[in-house]
């Protein structure tokens, strides 16, 4: 009949709203993941790299005017923390993302990013981990974005903190992960 038949369609038109909805917030979910596993993983990289460099190293900043009371305003700065030294760091950082797979929480249906190569050659875990191209260009792509966007806060975290850089500048800061406070910390 023409009622069961309108339904049907009825029934029919809700279920693909219903599923686009799904799949809607379900890429938006993918998006936020994506975002905050690039951040995440742009800091584990730059904080390697700049512990790296030899602490003792240090650059000269400031001008070489004489000051009227005949002193200098150099000052001395570490190497591995200075601003050109930074810039350096951040050309190269997203391509370590090919460096990392991603990790589903089946209880949250959350992903997370893991490093899964190594950086001296041991071996590693990978059972928890899916090694795919489109995923490591996805996050190269997030953390290319990032750095674009990002550049003067994370040149200024990295200059002056050394705590807790994921949290301050990943969540607080830039809201890259603001979906993951209410998450454990060990899941991120």
């Amino acid at each position: 009949s023409l009622i069961m038949k309108e339904n049907a369609l009825l029934l029919l038109t809700s279920c693909v709203v219903v599923g686009l909805f799904l799949s809607c917030s379900q890429a938006a979910r993918q998006g936020q993941d994506i975002k905050c596993g690039a951040c995440r993983a742009l800091v584990d990289e730059m904080e390697w790299a700049i512990s790296q460099i030899d602490p003792k190293k240090t650059i000269q900043r400031g001008s070489f005017r004489i000051n009227p009371d005949g002193s200098q305003s150099i000052r001395e700065v570490p190497l591995a923390r200075s601003e050109g030294n930074l810039l350096e760091l951040m050309e190269s950082v997203c391509e370590r993302m090919e460096d990392y797979g991603e990790r589903t929480d089946l209880s949250t249906d959350r992903t997370s990013y893991i490093r899964v190569k190594s950086r001296t050659g041991e071996a590693m875990d990978l059972s928890e981990a899916t090694l795919d191209s489109r995923v490591t260009s996805s996050l190269k792509f997030a953390c290319e974005t990032i750095v674009e966007h990002h550049e003067d806060e994370i040149i200024e975290f990295f200059a002056h903190e050394t705590e807790n850089v994921k949290d301050k500048l990943c969540s607080k800061r830039t809201d890259l992960c603001d979906h993951a406070l209410n998450m454990a910390h060990d899941e991120l």
